[in-house]
């Protein structure tokens, strides 16, 4: 078998004759007479020569271009107004298919006779030590620090990272992929500050400049993030569809009962107790407050009350309220004149049922009421349930519903109260009511800041609310479309949700939502640092591991770790690497008669091994804002994610700029947190992620 190997990081040995057949086309061309030629044989050999020297000089700039680009690649921005959009396809930057060739040429770019390219010459470093030597002022800092094609020592972009993973094919193309595909759902992995954020605001541009419904979920705050999806919201005219909601800034914020829209009264008590925990012997005591709200949720949608935070706590801390108003609802509704035989006073043969009601803490008339629902022969069983509560000592029974009410208090404390417990009827309150459905059909752009830095319990409960809210719409509109209760009927329509960090937002719905929300037209795109956050948070690798097999589409940039790493590499193949080994010899003869006294061989010895087609190393050694994406079940690309530039002359509203200041502030602890904990050393300046 004949192997072509193709050597492009070899000296550039076409310069010299393209210089040579240039100079002798233009000898010709001027002084034809030198040569002894006819004027029309020199013009002739002129061109020839002329079109020898272009072909041989496009050769040696091909070597060049990929010598170079094995550590130096051109930074890659766009103005907001120019990221490319499409209405059935996704843009994610530019890049190639990775192949069998980029792994051969990564694997000839790392051999020891190659090492010289991957360094950064003696100029350059000279370059870097004058500048940290000498201020700002200096004349030739500012020449060296110049971006310019005549510049050799021009930075680096402080990129870290091993550029030549994404060098070894330096003719670039736009990357992008069906949107039909990421009805299977998205996961991104890449570890902090290496370009997550920077895509996601890359993709959540494209979604609002198409017109899709899009919301994000941002459990800590990315205040660039939203800043750039408000500019572009104003930039397609959707400005009066943005809507903010965060929990850190209520009086600004949008309004949302996470436990006021739902098809089954049972996922009021899901939602409310889901962040409780439920592990050994806590597992009894969260069943236990689980079937306590269920009955009161019950209860609330049987009398036409809507259920939030503030109404479960205070029905949870007294339930005889609630119990009186249901079953006096009941009675009016199937026993008109009950009141007629019920009397509300204890007689004196009802010693030992009022003894025991002062002393379970209960309301005398509530018990009453029960006793005479009983005695009436009615059967309900949310008013059994009721009565069953009512014959506990209050104390005794609080103490076994007792993980809920700190949980319910911090979500109904000061400004919160109103925030996620809304008066539907105060029609003073300027901030609009959000709900999902109403919010899909006007194809809505949400950001949901949740704080969680500053109340990470908080924070965790409603976004998992919020998210368990939206499976049920998307479960809704599955099964009867959009305009479900409507009287006109709406085709499924294609719904955009991005959910950054998103272990922090994985609740008991969240497989639902993956599992099944493509067929609402949902389509996911999740951001996480590694699949162990996944995996800790679902409390197994099994669930992880299902959680995992519903997001498709894997989109990889620098991780941490090698299990994380290998989440993406066992997908891939192996394929064959070639190496070329000088191969020479020399053997002598003393035999007189021989007419040779010695012979010699040279030749190259191939050989080939079986390598992965990307292992997990070059995953965990990407510069910032590259990425190994799997498109399209099996398609292997390597990206540049183009880095969005700041928004020129943007007006925000004036009341987010205390919310804005205190994102900026977080972020700054964050990322000064982030950087004792992880020391990155990059040289040069430039654009970074």
């Amino acid at each position: 078998m004949q192997v072509k190997i193709e050597n492009v990081y070899r000296r550039p040995y076409e310069i010299l004759p393209a210089a040579g057949a240039l100079a002798a086309a233009i000898a010709l061309k001027t002084w034809p007479e030198l040569f002894v030629i006819p004027t029309q044989a020199a013009m002739a050999c002129s061109a020839g020569l002329a079109g020898l020297a272009a072909v041989r000089g496009m050769q040696a700039r091909r070597i060049v271009r990929y010598r170079r680009s094995l550590r130096r690649l051109p930074a890659y921005a766009l103005e907001p107004k120019d990221i490319p959009h499409a209405g059935d396809g996704l843009f994610f930057g530019r890049g190639f298919e990775w192949t069998q060739v980029h792994a051969q040429r990564l694997h000839q770019a790392r051999m020891p006779y190659n090492a010289h390219l991957l360094k950064l010459g003696r100029l350059y470093k000279f370059a870097r030590d004058y500048e940290r030597k000498h201020p700002q002022g200096d004349w030739l800092t500012s020449v060296t620090q110049r971006s310019a094609w005549w510049n050799p020592v021009e930075p680096l972009a402080p990129l870290g990272g091993k550029p030549e993973i994404h060098g070894v094919e330096p003719d670039e193309e736009e990357i992008w992929t069906a949107l039909a595909e990421l009805t299977n759902h998205v996961i991104v992995y890449g570890t902090t500050r290496v370009g997550k954020t920077r895509l996601a605001q890359l993709l959540v541009t494209q979604d609002i400049r198409r017109g899709d419904p899009t919301f994000v979920f941002d459990p800590k705050g990315d205040v660039e993030l939203l800043l750039s999806m408000y500019a572009e919201a104003v930039r397609a005219g959707r400005e009066k569809d943005f809507v903010v909601f965060h929990l850190g800034f209520p009086e600004i914020s949008a309004r949302y009962n996470p436990i006021g829209s739902f098809e089954q009264e049972s996922e009021v008590a899901s939602r409310t107790t889901g962040q409780l925990p439920d592990e050994g012997q806590s597992a009894a005591f969260k069943a236990f407050a689980w079937r306590y709200v269920n009955t009161i949720a019950r209860a609330m949608a049987a009398t036409g009350e809507k259920p939030d935070m503030a109404k479960i706590y205070a029905y949870g801390v007294n339930v005889d309220k609630l119990a009186r108003d249901y079953l006096e609802y009941w009675l009016d509704k199937r026993s008109p004149n009950w009141r007629a035989t019920f009397d509300p006073n204890p007689t004196k043969d009802m010693k030992d049922l009022v003894a025991k009601t002062e002393r379970n803490g209960r309301d005398i008339t509530v018990v009453l009421l029960a006793k005479h629902f009983r005695e009436l022969g009615h059967k309900d069983p949310v008013a059994d349930s009721l009565t069953g509560i009512l014959s506990n000592d209050r104390t005794y029974f609080e103490k076994l519903v007792n993980s809920l009410y700190p949980l319910l208090e911090k979500m109904t404390t000061g400004k919160l109260a109103a925030l996620i417990s809304p008066d539907y009827m105060d029609s003073m309150d300027p901030r609009p009511l959000m709900e999902w459905q109403s919010l899909i059909s006007r194809n809505a752009i949400v950001y949901c800041g949740f704080d969680a830095l500053s109340i990470p319990d908080v924070a965790e409960a409603v976004s998992a609310s919020m998210l368990s809210d939206l499976t049920s719409v998307a479960g809704a509109i599955y099964k009867h479309g959009l305009g479900y209760g409507q009287s006109v009927s709406e085709k499924v329509r294609r719904i955009r949700l991005h959910l950054d960090e998103v272990n922090e937002l994985i609740g008991p719905y969240f497989k639902q939502l993956a599992n099944k929300a493509g067929g609402a037209g949902m389509q996911i795109t999740a951001y996480t640092q590694t699949g162990q956050d996944i995996e800790v948070k679902t409390g197994s690798p099994a669930a992880a591991g299902q959680i995992g097999g519903n997001l498709n589409t894997m989109i990889m940039l620098r991780v941490k770790n090698e299990d994380t790493a290998k989440l993406l590499t066992s997908q891939l193949e192996e394929v064959p690497v070639w190496s070329v080994t000088p191969d020479s010899g020399v053997t002598d003869t003393n035999d007189p008669g021989d007419f040779a006294d010695f012979s010699s061989r040279s030749g190259d010895k191939l050989s080939s091994e079986k390598v992965p087609l990307v292992t997990p190393a070059m995953l965990m050694s990407q510069p910032k804002g590259q990425a190994f994406a799997l498109l399209e079940g099996g398609r292997l690309v390597h990206v540049r994610i183009p880095l969005a530039l700041a928004e020129k002359d943007l007006v925000v509203p004036s009341k987010w700029e205390e919310m804005l200041q205190h994102m900026r502030r977080q972020a700054a602890e964050l990322s000064s947190h982030e950087d004792a904990m992880e020391e990155l050393t990059v040289e040069g300046a430039g654009i970074g992620f």
